[in-house]
């Protein structure tokens, strides 16, 4: 760990009519500006990588939790039949389009970090949105009570793992 800046404050003008300084560990006067060293491209891209190896672990958990959910929801007597095709959702489905969307909005997240100057804002509103839009196929699926409520229930699933996750790393500096 490198050691503390110190900084530097103005004193009253020598007899000389220029300003002198003074070390000034504990002064009230402070700026605001960082002293640290500047984030160049190998941080950003140390940071950007980070980002997404941590949004694609965060996807197979989700994956992971939402596929259990499923099984426990089909074992207590839900179909998951669908009246469009009439078939039921497989329980690998689940998986699987939940780790899709999962990289989708670890896409979101990098590509925010990248072009944002409040990517964890930012990330939080759009995810948020995206998961209040994700409601309505399963309102408008025609399916019966239980499927629509469970499938409704299995969105906030991935969401509970992905959003926090993805929207801590975003705030957090360093990886």
């Amino acid at each position: 760990m490198p050691a503390p800046l110190r900084r530097r404050s103005p004193r009253a003008p020598s007899p000389t009519g220029h300003p002198t300084m003074k070390d000034d560990m504990s002064s009230m006067n402070d700026s605001g500006v960082a002293t640290g060293p500047a984030p160049g491209p190998a941080s950003r891209g140390k940071r950007l990588r980070g980002l997404a190896a941590t949004g694609l672990v965060a996807a197979l958990a989700a994956a992971v939790a939402t596929t259990l959910a499923a099984a426990l929801a089909r074992a207590a007597g839900v179909d998951f039949e669908v009246p469009d095709g009439g078939e039921s959702i497989p329980l690998p489905g689940f998986a699987v389009v939940t780790t899709f969307f999962s990289v989708v909005g670890t896409v979101i997240a990098v590509a925010l970090l990248r072009w944002s100057a409040r990517p964890a804002a930012r990330f939080l509103w759009t995810a948020m949105s995206l998961t209040a839009v994700s409601f309505i196929p399963p309102l408008l699926a025609g399916a019966n009570t239980a499927t629509t409520i469970a499938l409704l229930g299995l969105h906030l699933v991935p969401a509970a793992v992905m959003i926090p996750t993805l929207a801590r790393s975003l705030r957090t500096p360093d990886f």
